[in-house]
């Protein structure tokens, strides 16, 4: 999910302030959270929880804007 949005943003099919690209940023970064923990890869693990932290502002900000 994370290469997906990385992949639409950068061929301009999605806006990276766009709320489908959050979305499948977040999404992919739980995943990516369960599965670190799951193997006991914890250097993912962080970068995962970083990646999930800056999206979840920025899911609220994008809503918020749009009221």
């Amino acid at each position: 999910m994370v290469i997906a949005a990385y992949g639409l943003n950068s061929y301009q099919k999605i806006k990276s302030n766009s709320l489908v690209f959050l979305l499948l940023n977040l999404v992919g970064g739980i995943f990516l959270i369960i599965y670190s923990v799951y193997y006991t890869a914890y250097a993912n693990t962080f970068i995962n929880v970083v990646w999930v932290i800056i999206a979840v502002p920025a899911i609220i900000q994008l809503i918020r804007k749009k009221k």
